[in-house]
């Protein structure tokens, strides 16, 4: 079984001391790319149109986590959005919301999408080492909603094809 807690820095998305919100799935994963169908490299393009962030796949390390405003992922249905993060290894992305796409392509992927309502940036701190308990829904010392049942159960089997599997 998938570890339901996780450690990793955290990627604060922000700019003038707010998290950044409506980071739709051009920003994530530029329409230039999309002719790309190798996984392995997705990654190096991930944020390369979020101004600001656009040198985060040249810092992203395996383990790390991204912490954004509310609407994350909004925008087109692209499965690149998350299996860009998937090939840096990053392990979560935690948001006040996010686009409905998004994160039915994410829980599919079984990519941890934790949705944290509260969220503000002055709450942590770029990079910090931090703990996820997915299953507790606690980012640090700061409440987060946990996973849904069924939302876990996908997680832990390695993707929606893979839970679809242990129903039969």
């Amino acid at each position: 079984m998938k570890s339901l807690k996780l450690e990793g820095r955290l990627w604060v998305l922000q700019r003038n001391g707010e998290l950044i919100s409506d980071i739709d799935t051009d920003m994530i994963f530029h329409n230039q790319y999309l002719a790309i169908t190798d996984i392995d490299k997705m990654g190096q393009y991930s944020f390369d149109n979020l101004e600001g962030f656009k040198d985060f796949a040249v810092h992203a390390k395996p383990g790390d986590m991204i912490l954004a405003g509310d609407n994350f992922g909004s925008g087109s249905s692209r499965q690149q959005a998350v299996d860009c993060f998937i090939s840096l290894g990053v392990r979560a992305v935690i948001a006040r919301s996010y686009g409905a796409i998004y994160l039915r392509n994410a829980i599919n992927s079984a990519f941890p999408v934790i949705t944290m309502p509260g969220a503000e940036a002055a709450s942590f701190s770029h990079l910090e080492t931090v703990v996820l308990d997915m299953e507790k829904g606690q980012l640090g010392g700061f409440k987060t909603q946990p996973m849904s049942r069924v939302q876990m159960d996908i997680y832990s089997a390695g993707g929606l094809f893979e839970y679809a599997e242990t129903l039969k």
